[in-house]
């Protein structure tokens, strides 16, 4: 089914933005420094995968669930896609990783349970 990896991957950062929105992690706490981090993550990479398949190291290969565009040789539609779901993927954990690392207040708990922030 074409299309179908695209699909997953847009769905998937959806919810990671429901995650983002609920708890402001990444993009509802700082939108431009999490635009440009995603941005200069998501060009880091790119550019790390033209040199791969530059050298040859990396190849495409088939799959019907490509959409079918192809935007270099060897380099699908879906690729940047993926890769700035990674690095916005990768700042989500971060923000959360870091709001579990804060210590509790004296009050009890970190409003987690009563439904806030």
């Amino acid at each position: 089914m074409p299309g179908l990896y695209l699909a997953a991957i847009l769905i998937s950062a959806a919810g990671v933005a429901a995650l983002d929105a609920r708890w402001r992690l990444a993009a509802f706490a700082a939108p431009v420094r999490t635009l440009i981090a995603v941005a200069v993550g998501t060009a880091f990479f790119l550019a790390w995968d033209l040199v791969g398949i530059a050298t040859g190291v990396f190849v495409k290969g088939d799959s019907p669930l490509y959409v079918g565009v192809d935007l270099a040789p060897e380099l699908p539609l879906e690729e940047p896609v993926f890769l700035a779901f990674l690095c916005y993927l990768a700042l989500v954990a971060y923000g959360g990783a870091q709001r579990l690392r804060r210590p509790v207040a004296a009050g009890g708990g970190t409003g987690a349970e009563k439904g806030t922030t």
